[in-house]
């Protein structure tokens, strides 16, 4: 994890670099931009204690998913289910209520 004030530094020195892209050799300029692909790619890690981890992992592998993108549909549909997002799939009538108010799967 990146220290805050690393974090800060980061930052200013990117919008430096992007107000002046012009005077910048492009030898830096590419390794600044590889330097924040890596920071972005690697931003979207999560981790987790082993025996929480198993449990995404041999899921992804079921689905056919990544790991990641099977995490983020499990906090998804926690989140849907929880009613802190809202129910985008309708049933085949176009009701949504029914589901819900009986109990199904969201």
């Amino acid at each position: 994890m990146i220290a805050k004030g690393r974090l800060k530094e980061l930052l200013a020195e990117k919008r430096f670099a992007a107000d002046r892209i012009g005077n910048i050799p492009l030898p830096d300029l590419q390794i600044l931009l590889r330097r924040a692909a890596l920071r972005l790619r690697n931003a979207a890690a999560v981790t987790m204690e082993e025996d929480v981890e198993e449990v995404p992992r041999d899921l992804a592998g079921e689905l056919g998913m990544t790991r990641n993108d099977t995490i983020r549909l499990i906090v998804r549909e926690w989140m849907e289910k929880n009613t802190y997002l809202p129910v985008h799939e309708l049933d085949e009538d176009g009701d949504v209520m029914s589901r819900v108010i009986l109990g199904g799967p969201l």
